[in-house]
């Protein structure tokens, strides 16, 4: 269909370039002002970071408390200090000793002071006083160095030189010190077993590529059989893990302890303990049955729609032979969003690391009136605060600072998330609307493939930027202000979990549902109008209202299309998923004898077994999502067809007669 288009939604175009010029100018004050060696490194009690390299703590990467005890003090809660020194270290202290024994043993040999005072400040040098407690039971927990139990001090000794405040980022009980501990230990797992298996899961996913597009050219040409094979195949593969469950069901619960509860097993990392209880089958066994009597229930009351969509998507599978180009214009999404999404992450970081070090005085007694003070540590030893507070020192505290910018920090990162949300609906819009624009050209086409536009995707894509960049943001930007609702009530619903009211939390549910709805119908809405935009080339909310309208007076070829053929896509996403984690399964866990030798040894062979699973479904997803556009444009094509012809010699209908006898036929199903 040829028009004379012109530029849609100007205003909204101007404001979206302005607002683009805006977050490239916000990145840049945030790189200026942000440090992310904040944020990567722990800082001592003078500023410093711990383990950067062309500093004096190049070789200290862990931070350490002299006395993290005192961190439970709730005036921290209110001062955001901690007062106890900390310092930076190669290693956490192993050894034990008391004051009394410390002593002795110095009058002995200097050996056991020369290992404790890599644990003392700089410059401090008397062994005859100690400057920290004596530690036993420490270990290393991600940068700090966290005890179970401390030794005895001198309480002398410890007024003197250990009563120095710096601020602590958190307060850590017994029982999170050994949540921690495990939790980086399974972490640092997951990272040795993605080092050692990244080469089969990159086959993996190549596999599935290569299935998904083997899967998308067959239905050019056997799209019936293939969709009917893919149902029955699903199909048989849920039965065939109903029976599976329940045998294990059946074999555990003859076993003595496999009847403990999940619950009472609590969290495990290694997630074959579950394999070993009944629950956990019978769970699997109840989830398949259901998902199984679903998949059943819509066959047999939709078996005609069923037909009807088959045929429908085999037409849709013409068009995307006829521009293969289509197939991988996701990637181009891809990259897109990759690159939207990294400057997000970096223009986060940089802006939460723009505070300037804030230094406060800590003062070793309790009355002293400049007792967490704003101090400067340059000049603080020319003032008047260590006469009238002795002992009390200027330490750093926190990043922070008073300027405009630093005061309004949290409104840049909201403004920061609100852009990025508008830029990735932007960039799905913006693959839509292109998409729809080159099957658009296919179904306007009287002589088909003859009068297909030379380059279709690109010609499309072209007028997209040119005319309608300001209707693709328009409505990005309505998408984007609604997510960001969703967001605040998800930050909200966090802050409330521990609140015992009851109706505030009723009614930020009903908030939630609503806007998760609202969601919902705002893509519907969008998705069609940008078919509308990329065919009649108007703007946003006049081609919402015509998709609107017309959708309604199409109503039932809508639950044909908009259920039975997004159901029948699902489940070849779900068989090729499926098909490409069962052969990682078998893979995995050395069950392929012919490749067993070149297996990887892995602590959780699950870590590369879901990556591939989830990064196959991911695939399938980028293919078949062209493939529903497809559809999707072809059935609005399809529809303004009957309503502005009636298939006369002055009216013919441009869709093929294959396609008018099959949706015809909705009219009567």
């Amino acid at each position: 269909m040829t028009l004379d288009r012109s530029c849609t939604d100007v205003f909204c175009c101007v404001i979206f370039i302005i607002v683009i010029l805006g977050y490239i100018a916000l990145g840049t004050v945030a790189w200026l002002h942000g440090d992310p060696r904040k944020v990567i490194h722990p800082t001592d009690s003078y500023g410093q970071f711990c383990g950067q390299k062309g500093t004096p703590n190049t070789k200290k990467s862990i931070l350490f408390y002299f006395n993290i005890l005192k961190c439970a003090n709730p005036a921290v809660l209110i001062n955001l200090q901690c007062p106890t020194t900390q310092m930076c270290v190669s290693k956490c202290p192993d050894r034990f000793a008391t004051y009394t024994d410390m002593q002795l043993q110095y009058q002995i040999t200097a050996a056991p002071w020369e290992y404790y005072r890599l644990f003392c400040k700089p410059g401090f040098n008397n062994p005859t006083k100690v400057c920290m407690q004596a530690y036993k039971d420490t270990h290393t927990c991600m940068w700090m160095c966290l005890y179970m139990h401390a030794g005895t001090y001198s309480t002398h000794t410890h007024k003197h030189f250990c009563n120095y405040g710096s601020f602590i980022m958190a307060i850590v009980s017994c029982s999170g010190i050994t949540g921690l501990v495990d939790a980086k230990e399974v972490g640092m797992k997951i990272v040795e077993d993605y080092a050692a298996s990244w080469n089969w899961i990159l086959i993996g996913l190549v596999i599935a590529l290569v299935v998904s597009l083997i899967f998308i050219l067959l239905l050019r040409f056997t799209a019936g059989l293939l969709l009917w094979f893919t149902i029955i195949a699903v199909i048989l593969v849920i039965a065939y893990g109903i029976w599976h469950c329940y045998l294990e069901f059946s074999l555990l619960r003859q076993q003595p302890g496999a009847d403990v509860t999940i619950v009472d097993i609590g969290f495990q990392t290694d997630v074959t303990v579950y394999l070993h209880l009944s629950q956990t089958w019978l769970i699997f066994l109840i989830a398949l049955c259901t998902i199984e009597a679903s998949i059943l229930i819509i066959l047999i009351f939709l078996r005609k729609r069923v037909w009807i969509a088959i045929a429908l998507l085999r037409e849709g599978s013409k068009a995307v032979s006829y521009i293969m180009s289509t197939l991988f214009y996701p990637i181009i999404t891809f990259l897109l969003l990759a690159i939207c999404i990294s400057y997000f992450s970096v223009t986060s970081v940089f802006l939460a690391s723009s505070g300037d070090a804030i230094y406060k005085v800590m003062a070793a007694e309790p009355n002293c009136m400049y007792a967490n003070k704003t101090c400067d540590p340059e000049t603080f030893n020319k003032t008047n605060v260590s006469k009238t507070c002795p002992g009390a020192q200027c330490t750093f505290a926190f990043y922070g600072g008073e300027t405009p910018y630093h005061r309004y920090l949290f409104i840049l990162q909201l403004s920061n998330l609100l852009i990025f949300l508008w830029l990735v609906n932007f960039i799905i819009a913006l693959g839509q609307c292109t998409l729809a624009g080159a099957f658009a050209s296919y179904y306007w086409a009287r002589r088909k493939p003859q009068d297909i536009p030379t380059c279709p995707l690109f010609s499309s894509f072209s007028r997209a930027i040119r005319y309608h960049t300001g209707s693709l943001a328009f409505g990005a930007l309505i998408l984007a202000l609604v997510q960001m609702a969703r967001v605040i009530l998800e930050y909200l619903d966090s802050k409330l979990k521990g609140a015992s009211n009851v109706a505030a939390r009723f009614l930020l549910c009903c908030l939630k549902c609503c806007f998760w709805c609202l969601e919902r119908f705002i893509k519907f809405m969008n998705r069609n109008a940008y078919i509308m935009i990329a065919i009649y080339g108007k703007c946003f909310c006049t081609s919402a209202r015509d998709a609107f309208c017309l959708l309604m007076r199409n109503v039932v070829r809508v639950a044909v299309l908009d259920r039975v053929t997004d159901f029948l896509l699902f489940l070849g996403k779900v068989l090729i998923a499926g098909s490409v984690g069962v052969i990682a399964f078998f893979f995995f866990t050395h069950k392929i004898p012919i490749v067993q030798e070149d297996v990887p040894t892995l602590h959780y062979y699950w870590v590369p077994l879901l990556t591939v699973i989830f990064g196959s479904y991911l695939i399938a997803h980028g293919f078949f999502s062209v493939y529903a556009m497809c559809v999707d444009t072809l059935f609005l094509c399809f529809c303004e067809d009957l309503e502005r012809n009636d298939g006369s010699p002055e009216k013919p209908f441009l869709m093929s007669a294959e396609l008018h006898s099959i949706l015809r036929k909705t009219e009567h199903h």
